[in-house]
């Protein structure tokens, strides 16, 4: 008989489950380190696919599940690579987890393709909302310091959008449009490849 370790999307997580979810935390881990820059951002935003697999495992097995994924591939990164002290682990497993929990909740209310495009559509305003409170009150104050001071920060910012005055500022203009980009993409290859993968991770 299969252990029961965990409830998701009504049905106890089976080792088989767990199995998966491991692989997929650590798939989402290895993919963390391809990132680039995106032109017209800050540079030390950069775009990576490394939610892919949280959000498509949260598809599948639900929402606890692709929480656990992002737990994983954050708490991997923080043991081996991290240069933040687990502040930027922090903010990108709940910046990352809102995305996730979000729009696999509610593709699990409304199991189908219109269901999944609104559930992408609102996962990603809730990333980009996150995004943005995350940044004004941890990552841009701890960032600054490395860059000798919020003020080289801002000016940094005022080079990209004169609108930036502030931090908050910098996380509206700068900060939320990123991670409405980063969304809409995580969106679209979802939506090609999550027909073709799901099978797998759901047979047993």
């Amino acid at each position: 008989m299969e252990q029961t370790l965990k409830k998701s999307k009504g049905r106890a997580f089976s080792t088989n489950a767990m199995v998966k979810i491991s692989i997929l935390g650590v798939l989402a881990y290895i993919i963390m380190f391809i990132e680039t820059p995106v032109p017209f951002f800050p540079p030390f935003l950069k775009m990576d696919f490394s939610d892919l697999p949280a959000i498509i495992g949260g598809f599948a097995l639900g929402p606890i599940a692709g929480l656990t994924i992002e737990f994983i591939k954050n708490i991997l990164h923080f043991a081996t690579k991290s240069g933040t002290g687990g502040i930027g682990e922090l903010a990108n497993f709940m910046i990352g987890g809102a995305f996730v929990v979000t729009s696999s909740y509610l593709y699990k209310r409304t199991h189908s393709k219109k269901g999944a495009m609104i559930a992408l559509v609102i996962g990603t305003l809730c990333m980009a909302a996150t995004g943005v409170v995350m940044n004004a009150t941890v990552l841009l104050p701890f960032f600054a310091n490395f860059m000798g001071g919020a003020d080289k920060l801002i000016a940094m910012g005022q080079g990209l959008n004169a609108n930036v005055t502030g931090m908050w500022t910098f996380a509206l203009y700068l900060i939320g449009p990123f991670n409405l980009f980063k969304g809409v993409v995580l969106s679209v290859v979802t939506a090609v490849l999550y027909k073709k993968v799901s099978p797998l991770i759901k047979q047993r």
